[in-house]
């Protein structure tokens, strides 16, 4: 039998006040990416960190109302089905081996905060597309309308390894996988409009069938039949937010994303992925302003320039060279970098079904910037490959407002080397001088998070 077809209609959007997405669109969003005890990879290690922060439910409430008394758009969760290192050894020296479910972690705090938005990664590759998009409608109805998924392709070995016999899954069977998913999970929040439940007790009518619109998919990957158990979202439906950098990655999010998170060592390459990302909107019948791109960034606040390159020091020397190397190697899709001279050039890559984006950023920052193999480990451990700012508050806020204003980002998602003390140091210090310059709200637009990062509402 030949390959069956799939339409890929995308819901019309409508246009909210005008006035709010101008106010909306001159400011810049934020995100606060959490992650356990802290981005850096010994950041954990650290006297000031929170060591047990991925088992403990509390430290994330915390850093969420937090990150909400701030205005932040958003907290993200990124997830992976599996430990991060193979070696027990390495795993044994990072504190990325314990960690909650990001979305049972998301239920917890959507009832402990009101306004701020909850996006969580889940993978395409190893769920289902009913089973998703309800977890995500049940997320987006607890929050009020304050859920985001974070859609990505799992690109690890050890993932493949939890879930199929077969082994990771080529890059373009996963991608093409990921925009069937994404076409059925926004058929599924689409299927019921606002106001389709009555519940009229005495009327004896629970729901208005003109207001239900069964899916009736039958793709390559999937068939799914039915309405979503859910009432509409307040917001339309969930957030989609997108991480993907290579060709495929970028036109499945022109197509189908809210936010993009992304990474970008140089202004030239912030600026070149800013421009082709929006450029291909128009192709799909969308608007630069439908689509935000906010890219990583990992900040070391210091009162001086001299203490904050203090503060990074510190980090650094808790980085054991076996762990910066074992992670450098994983987001190289490469097995093993330590049978290379640390102090010798980055080899030649294989190409490779893994993380592709990231591979050509790594290799292209080693060869820019002359480093061995040693260097780029212990500098990429410090934010994988994302921006790092090392300096004083005022240094901080012009690096980032130039970025902003240069067309190179419509935000940014804060990545602390530590918690709670590095978003701490960013919202005391970063977020005063960002207002003083007219640069980031001082209140939410809204209660729902598509609200309040300025992006219209579906229509249905």
């Amino acid at each position: 039998m030949g390959e069956r077809r799939y339409a890929i209609i995308w819901p019309s959007l409508s246009h909210g006040n005008s006035n709010d997405m101008k106010a909306a669109v001159s400011q810049m969003k934020l995100g606060a990416f959490l992650m356990a005890g802290g981005h850096h990879i010994a950041g954990w290690r650290h006297p000031d960190a929170h060591a047990h922060a991925g088992v403990d439910v509390e430290h994330f409430i915390a850093l969420a109302q937090m990150a909400e008394r701030a205005q932040f758009d958003m907290v993200f969760f990124e997830d992976a089905a599996a430990i991060r290192e193979r070696d027990p050894r390495l795993a044994s020296q990072a504190a990325r081996s314990t960690a909650f479910e990001p979305l049972s972690l998301l239920a917890a705090l959507a009832v402990n905060t009101s306004r701020i938005g909850l996006v969580a990664t889940a993978s395409t590759t190893y769920n289902e597309p009913y089973g998703l998009a309800r977890t995500f409608a049940s997320l987006d109805q607890l929050s009020g309308g304050r859920a985001g998924w974070n859609l990505v392709t799992s690109a690890s070995e050890l993932e493949a390894e939890n879930f199929v016999s077969s082994g990771l899954r080529p890059h373009a069977e996963r991608y093409a996988r990921a925009e069937e998913f994404a076409n059925v999970a926004v058929a599924l929040w689409s299927s019921v409009e606002a106001g389709a439940y009555l519940v009229d007790g005495p009327g004896g009518v629970y729901a208005d069938p003109g207001k239900l619109h069964p899916v009736d998919h039958h793709g390559t990957h999937f068939t799914v039949h039915g309405l979503l158990d859910s009432e509409r979202s307040p917001q339309g439906r969930p957030v989609m937010v997108q991480a993907g950098a290579s060709d495929v990655g970028k036109d499945l999010a022109a197509r189908t994303a809210d936010v993009v998170f992304s990474a970008a060592q140089t202004l030239a390459e912030a600026q070149a992925f800013y421009a082709d990302l929006k450029a291909r909107l128009s192709k799909f019948g969308r608007e630069p302003d439908d689509l935000k791109i906010m890219p990583g960034v990992s900040p070391i606040v210091g009162s001086t320039m001299s203490e904050a390159r203090t503060k990074y020091d510190v980090l650094q020397d808790l980085i054991p060279d076996e762990v910066g190397v074992a992670l450098l190697a994983s987001y190289l899709s490469i097995k093993n970098l330590s049978t290379y001279p640390l102090d010798g050039p980055l080899p030649d890559m294989p190409p490779t079904d893994g993380i592709q984006s990231r591979q050509r950023l790594i290799v292209d920052q080693g060869r820019r910037e002359n480093l061995s193999i040693r260097q780029l480990a212990r500098q990429f451990a410090g934010a994988r490959g994302h921006w790092q700012l090392i300096g004083t508050p005022s240094y901080i806020a012009d690096e980032l407002e130039l970025r902003f204003r240069s067309s190179a980002a419509d935000g940014f998602n804060i990545m602390a080397p530590l918690f709670p003390g590095g978003l701490e140091d960013f919202i005391t210090f970063v977020i005063p001088e960002l207002r003083r310059r007219g640069l980031f709200r001082e209140t939410y637009e809204g209660p729902t998070l598509r609200e309040n990062l300025g992006l219209r509402m579906p229509a249905r």
